[in-house]
């Protein structure tokens, strides 16, 4: 039995300081001067650039240090740029690029673009006019195929800048 008792003691009295000491460190932290949090959250209110002309939009509205813009289509002069597909996109991304450089941004800070197309059979000829355009790394990107857009478009982009 004293054997057993002396295998057994120093187990105990190991397990015992453990806890002691888990406990005492607890106390410890427990009264020490709590943590703050210095990270400081600023809301920044949207500004609304530009107008839609006739239609019920802004060009595009910055929040922070992000600018969303509206929907292009390949307009030109007030009117849909001729040549399908291929030369709308290219106008629609150059469209981009001109409310990108009106309130200071370029190509290079758009981080999400959304294609939408009438017909998903351009999808290729999009994607090589986007290529064209814009350098890697490429934005994200979603793409959709749409019934029909304004005007009689076959494309219409929509992006987001960020600096």
């Amino acid at each position: 039995m004293s054997k057993m008792i002396s295998k057994i003691a120093p187990t105990f009295l190991s397990k015992a300081l453990l806890i002691g000491a888990c406990t005492l460190g607890f106390a410890v932290s427990a009264t020490a001067a709590p943590v703050t949090n210095t990270a400081t959250i600023t809301k920044s209110s949207p500004v609304f650039l530009g107008d839609g002309g006739n239609y019920p939009f802004s060009e595009a509205v910055r929040v922070g240090d992000t600018l969303y813009m509206s929907g292009q289509i390949g307009f030109k002069d007030g009117k849909l740029v001729k040549g399908g597909v291929k030369a709308e996109a290219k106008q629609a991304l150059d469209n981009i690029n001109s409310t990108l450089l009106k309130y200071g941004y370029q190509k290079s800070d758009i981080v999400k673009c959304m294609a939408m197309l009438t017909d998903m059979d351009d999808f290729d000829d999009f994607n090589k006019v986007y290529k064209a355009e814009l350098a890697k790394p490429y934005p994200v990107r979603s793409a959709f195929g749409v019934a029909e857009l304004a005007a009689g478009a076959s494309v219409e982009v929509e992006c987001i800048a960020a600096k």
